[in-house]
């Protein structure tokens, strides 16, 4: 395929695949790998991805095991790294050839498949192409922009979790240097109703759990989550809490195929047996109906422990760890069969079986992803996922607990450092005195008010560590719209992506090192860390050859940039710490509780694993205690002859960017524009499989939102459900339309109709 062209849109359709990984799963990596770079380069990237001396993989932030593979890696992780180390290139040439306005049209598979960026390039306002600019001019043009704001608060410092702990750290420090807490992340738009739940309840916004933990539980429920597709190695964890003895439960709207059976690929077994049933239960349930399938669940515990006193809830943990039982257990008591049943669309005898499962285990995890956190009603989800663990006492010892599971590799590192708009008052406090200064209180736009901030004039430079803003974020129209308003906007970035073609009045494209890049700096060749989903932190070293002698390191440019707009002298040593990341990392060891001799410790090999203070006991919550709650909900209805669509991702996508056009376990190929819908809702509504429709947002804000152009795919959701694919679909997810508390975009509950389209 010629590397200007998308592939043809030409949907075809399989039935569902029912078991994921094997041998399909290294070809296609191997596939993928070798359109991008040679064979030699494949196999040194690949015998280094999650290697204890090689480069950390960017795709997910799942845990590496003590004992490692010598193929430490899944498919969508091969292919991810191949997609970094190809051997493509972005020129000025490039640029030359192609205006900001052709850009824009072309697909975000098309952008991607350009190659790596070489050279800093500037589109000045009222040019029509970027050109190329030196390092200095553009660290003067962004110095200048900021230095002649009114306010600080009228700057965004967003990154997304590719950043390493390193830069993140230096990137908060310049942030609050400057004077603004604007640091909005992707956090904001995935994650963020987990940490709002888990600080309410537990006192830390991470999860509890180890690998070790996975593997020895009784019971683990995976809800809202597709691990076969977007962090594949976790098969391999739950395989190992088969073969253990646990359980393992799904609840999903999809029945995905990474749950039902998992055929390791460096096992025989999974090349010529049938591999390992992950899912011993699946409840396939309606889209949003999972608080009150967990509200169901704790009535049903009660009422057990009432016929049976003393063998089902976990009275001494109740007693000495948690607060508020009394009020909770009388709130879920009021729990309504029928309502249970008509917002979940499950048998009642599912749910008492998964009853059944919960009372005969005594080590229960429960996992879950973006399937629970976005939507509007996410946070109190997850507080009765809470409840659930504290009745049962599953919290804080081995083999229980809380496993929010990130889908980016450093995403929950970026927080650690204080990536963060509303950090709390003890990080400030360690920061101002750390670096003699006083760090501003005011708390920051997330990403969510950013946009509004910028539709607004409130904001007018935008700076992007990593990511694709653009793409990333809901209401695709208000966010391009929003970033055009800006006077500058600046993309530190690997590949050519959509947030390069929405630019401001002046933007910047700044390349950057990859993760399998070789950082050699004045003092030698550095290493940077990361933070994975169960708190291991790690260094990661690249491999090659920078892609350009152009490329600057993310630590060089948050450090130039720096000194460029706060002036030379003054108390943080910028330079210094370009030279010689180990200084940032002493001074991360002083500030962040958990990483002292953090330099010393992570340069041993293997990394270490931040201390979770429940597991020794300790919430930091207003009461000292694991804090029970009381959660309503309101089930999501769709009007007759509507929908409820949920955003996902694709098998061949990593985050805002397909690989190519084929979801290959749902049987789904030559084709992103599709909208899966249940056979019978399909007859319901009168559309032929297969059939060209329009998604048309209904909200009652009075703006439609349309996305054009979709075939129907016949597929098993739930009823009542649809599925697409994003970023195709977020500009159906109006800005304002949020998670309660944690303002995260509810791109998982949009109500929508299917307007037929004439062909």
């Amino acid at each position: 395929m010629p590397r200007d062209e998308d592939p043809q849109d030409d949907l075809t359709v399989s039935p569902p695949k029912s078991w994921a990984a094997g041998v399909p799963a290294v070809a296609h990596a191997m596939e993928y790998a070798l359109s991008q770079t040679s064979p030699r380069r494949t196999a040194v990237t690949l015998l280094n991805l999650n290697q204890v001396k090689g480069f950390d993989c960017p795709g997910c932030a799942w845990p590496d095991p003590k004992k490692r593979h010598k193929n430490e890696y899944c498919e969508n992780g091969a292919k991810h790294i191949a997609d970094e180390a190809t051997t493509r290139r972005v020129t000025r040439e490039f640029f030359a050839e192609h205006p900001v306005a052709e850009l824009d049209q072309k697909s975000d598979y098309w952008l991607n498949q350009q190659g790596r960026l070489t050279e800093p390039m500037v589109k000045r306002p009222g040019a029509t192409h970027y050109e190329p600019i030196s390092w200095d001019d553009a660290f003067d043009v962004i110095a200048e922009e900021l230095r002649a704001l009114a306010s600080p608060d009228e700057a965004m410092f967003y990154t997304s979790g590719r950043l390493n702990n390193e830069a993140a750290f230096l990137l908060q420090l310049f942030s609050r240097a400057y004077g603004t807490n604007n640091l909005p992340d992707c956090s904001n738009m995935c994650h963020e109703s987990s940490g709002s739940a888990l600080m309410e309840t537990i006192g830390v916004g991470k999860g509890t759990v180890s690998l070790d933990d996975l593997h020895d539980a009784d019971l683990v429920l995976v809800v809202g989550q597709n691990p076969g597709t977007n962090h594949p190695r976790m098969l391999t964890a739950l395989e190992h809490t088969k073969h253990n003895g646990g359980k393992v439960v799904a609840v999903n709207p999809l029945p995905e195929a990474g749950l039902k059976r998992f055929k390791n690929p460096q096992k025989p077994s999974g090349v010529v047996g049938r591999g390992t049933a992950i899912a011993d239960q699946f409840l396939q349930i309606r889209i949003g109906g999972d608080l009150a399938l967990f509200q169901m669940l704790n009535r049903l515990l009660l009422e057990a422990e009432d016929d049976a006193p003393g063998t089902v809830l976990d009275h001494d943990f109740i007693a000495r760890d948690t607060d508020g039982f009394e009020a909770f257990a009388a709130h879920v008591r009021g729990t309504d069969w029928d309502e249970v049943l008509e917002a979940t669309g499950l048998a009642r005898e599912e749910i008492e079986e998964l009853r059944d499962r919960i009372v005969a285990s005594d080590k229960i995890i429960v996992c879950w992803a973006m399937g629970l956190t976005q939507h509007k009603h996410g946070v109190p989800t997850i507080r009765e996922i809470v409840n659930l663990l504290l009745l049962t006492g599953s919290l804080g010892r081995p083999g229980t607990g809380v496993c929010p599971v990130r889908g980016h590799s450093n995403v929950q590192g970026d927080r650690t450092m204080g990536i963060w708009e509303r950090v709390p008052q003890w990080f400030l406090d360690a920061l101002g005195e750390e670096f003699g200064f006083t760090p501003p209180t005011r708390h920051g736009f997330d990403s969510v008010n950013g946009v509004r901030a910028m539709r607004d004039g409130r904001a007018s430079v935008f700076v992007g560590v990593a990511g694709n803003f653009v793409r990333a974020m809901s209401d695709s129209l208000v966010t391009e719209e929003a970033l055009r308003r800006c006077r500058l906007t600046v993309q530190i970035s690997t590949k050519l992506n959509r947030s390069h073609t929405v630019c401001g009045e002046t933007a910047l494209i700044l390349p950057t090192l990859g993760r399998s890049d070789r950082d050699v700096q004045a003092t030698g060749e550095q290493f940077v860390t990361v933070e994975d989903s169960m708190s291991e932190v790690k260094a990661t070293r690249g491999r090659f050859s920078p892609a350009s002698p152009h490329l600057l390191s993310e630590v060089a440019i948050i450090s130039r940039l720096a000194r460029r707009t706060l002036g030379e002298g003054g108390s943080i040593p910028w330079e210094e710490f370009e030279t010689d990341y180990s200084l940032v990392r002493e001074r991360i060891a002083r500030v962040v509780p958990g990483f002292e001799d953090f330099d010393q410790r992570v340069a041993k090999g293997a990394g270490f694993r931040l201390v979770n203070p429940v597991n020794e006991g300790v919430y930091n919550t207003e009461s000292g205690k694991a804090q029970f709650s009381c959660n309503d909900f309101a089930m999501l209805r769709a009007p007759e002859g509507h929908l409820v669509l949920q955003s996902l991702r694709s098998h061949d996508q990593w985050n805002t960017i397909p690989y190519a056009l084929n979801d290959r376990y749902r049987g789904i190929h030559n084709a992103r524009r599709i909208v899966m819908v249940n056979p019978d809702d399909l007859t319901d509504l009168g559309l032929e499989d297969q059939s060209l429709v329009d998604i048309v947002g209904v909200w009652d804000d009075g703006v439609e939102r349309r996305a054009e152009g979709f075939r129907v795919v016949a597929y098993p959701t739930s009823r009542g459900s649809a599925a697409s694919y994003y970023p195709e679909t977020n500009v159906l997810v109006p800005l304002d339309s949020v998670a309660d508390i944690s303002n995260t975009p509810t791109s998982k509950g949009v109500v929508v109709r299917l307007e037929p389209v004439a062909e």
